[in-house]
């Protein structure tokens, strides 16, 4: 991806902050199926809407929900491991999905979920881009930059690759 290409989609994602409505409406649908219930799960169901924020920025992304019991994650680039997206029958009738980006080690809890997007396919897009950014930063591009114990390595693994060579025409 190239570098105006990445600049448009970090606008359009940097511009995300809040939950589609028809997040909300699927919270609707889905506790109307309890019957009774519904207004019991309606309300956290509610709230949990109402208070729910996302921001993307040049460190990571950060996420948070809640009234009487906040919950705030804040997740950079470089611990991002992979990233899925899903949809449930409601949501794709609705034309919303969630984005769940996965670190390593951290089980379930350490998942940032952004749910209710429209554009949950560009946050992705985005995302890759991103931790790809971040990763091409910590890695030497060219052997000749190495430097150290690094070059020292270097030169074994062509003296190895010679003499495997040199065997293979020896045969």
């Amino acid at each position: 991806m190239d570098a105006k290409a990445l600049a448009i989609l970090e606008k359009r994602v940097h511009a995300i902050v809040k939950p589609e409505p028809a997040l909300f409406t699927s919270y609707v649908i889905g506790s109307l199926a309890t019957l009774c219930a519904a207004p019991l799960v309606l309300i956290p169901l509610y709230f949990h809407y109402h208070t729910l924020w996302y921001r993307f920025d040049a460190t990571g992304v950060s996420m948070g929900y809640g009234i009487l019991f906040r919950r705030e994650m804040q997740l950079t680039y470089a611990r991002m491991q992979d990233i899925h997206l899903s949809q449930n029958i409601l949501e794709r009738w609705l034309g919303i999905g969630t984005v769940t980006v996965q670190t390593a080690g951290s089980g379930a809890s350490g998942n940032l979920t952004i749910s209710g997007v429209k554009h949950f396919e560009l946050i992705r897009d985005y995302l890759y881009a991103r931790m790809r950014g971040v990763r091409d930063e910590h890695h030497d591009p060219a052997p000749a930059q190495a430097h150290g114990n690094d070059a020292v390595l270097l030169e074994i693994r062509d003296a190895l690759r010679d003499a495997a060579e040199a065997l293979k025409g020896a045969k």
